[in-house]
Formats: C-alpha cells, structure tokens, sequence
C-alpha cells in the first residue's frame, strides 16, 4: 500500500485504517517538557551564536490529553496485527 496521509491521527485512523492492516504502530506523545528547542548553527565547523527557535513546548498532560493518547492507542491497537510492533 505505502501511502502517508496528512492529517489528524485519530480521523485518519478511524475513516482510512482497516482493522489488522499496519505492521508498525508510532506514537508520539507530547513532550511536556516546558523547554524550548533550538536550531543551532555552524561556522566553520564552530557553534555560531545564531540559532532559530523552532519550537515551544508548552503542552499539559491534563484529562483531555490522557483521554486522546488512549484513543490514539486504541484505535493504534484495532488496526494493528496480532505480532505485530509498537513503537
């Protein structure tokens, strides 16, 4: 099949996925790490002190969060396999 779709994980999932049809399952919960992370650059092989911020975190784990990570898994788990991976 090799297709990527663009688009929320859970709609997906449940409108394109059929039961027992991917081999690997990733989820990717959010960091919840409070930090920003940066793009460094280099000059001449030397950390320039130019950088870009290319991300904030400011996600909570909160109700809502852990209720759509188990959604996430459980339609993860219907579409996949006996056997087959998580990741």
């Amino acid at each position: 099949m090799n297709q990527l779709y663009y688009g929320d994980n859970l709609a997906v999932l449940r409108e394109h996925i059929k039961d027992e049809t991917v081999d690997l399952v990733y989820l990717d919960p959010p960091f919840n790490s409070s930090q920003d992370y940066n793009v460094l650059f280099e000059e001449h092989g030397t950390k320039a002190a130019a950088q870009i911020k290319v991300f904030e975190d400011t996600w909570e784990w909160n109700t809502a969060a852990a209720e759509a990570f188990a959604s996430a898994v459980e339609q993860g788990g219907r579409a996949r396999p006996p056997r087959r991976s998580w990741c």
